[in-house]
């Protein structure tokens, strides 16, 4: 291995290996904490739904557009004092992680709002016709039945996010995707290049696999 790939220092492969999935875990967290309740609102106020205000979610539907037609690199940027502010550095995998969240959790909001759409109407409707409340009829009705959706919609986040992280290894987010800048590109190295490849399509692979069967698990036969 060593002959075949000479200059892959496996210390810092694994190293940068565990940046990534921390930048991985702790964005999803958070962008799953703060897409899933912005989804919800867009869904609940969204044309022809039970609390439609057509003010309000034109707003928060222009301000999730806006987030989401910036590109990444160029939020990466722009979100640098912000970033310095939250975490105390701009750098790592702290100073990743505001970014990655700003980035995807609008995205998310989008797909947990048309994962809710195609929940059946008539369900929330004999759910209303029951009494149940506002609270009842999200967690009760609404959200167990766009499950299978949102599940969906988590898994195509954490494949985005897989190349968000690559993309802040431009500004030293640290991650294989620095790792792949600095060796693989700036001191043209392509055997790091290759192996930082390979690991994230190993990454998006399994993360893909898991998806798909959680979605099989909880859909409804």
């Amino acid at each position: 291995m060593e002959t075949l790939l000479p200059n892959v220092d496996w210390l810092e492969i694994w190293q940068a290996s565990l940046d990534t999935l921390n930048m991985l875990g702790g964005s999803m967290l958070f962008t799953v904490l703060f897409g899933l309740p912005l989804g919800v609102m867009l869904f609940l106020t969204g044309p022809r739904q039970m609390f439609e205000q057509k003010g309000l979610y034109a707003v928060i539907s222009l301000v999730v557009n806006v987030l989401r037609s910036v590109p990444f690199v160029i939020l990466l940027i722009l979100l640098i004092p912000v970033t310095v502010v939250i975490t105390g550095t701009s750098l790592g995998v702290a100073g990743a992680i505001p970014p990655l969240v700003v980035g995807a959790t609008p995205f998310f909001a989008r797909l947990v709002e048309t994962a809710l759409r195609e929940v059946d109407r008539g369900i929330i409707e004999a759910t209303q016709a029951m009494g149940a409340s506002t609270r009842q009829i999200i967690f009760n009705a609404l959200l167990p039945e766009a499950l299978p959706g949102i599940l969906a919609a988590i898994t195509v986040t954490a494949i985005t996010l897989v190349s968000y992280t690559a993309m802040s290894g431009l500004i030293g987010g640290g991650g294989l995707g620095d790792l792949a800048v600095r060796y693989g590109y700036q001191r043209y190295q392509p055997d790091v290049m290759f192996v930082t490849v390979a690991l994230l399509v190993v990454l998006v692979q399994i993360l893909q696999t898991i998806g798909d069967r959680l979605v099989v698990h909880f859909s409804r036969k």
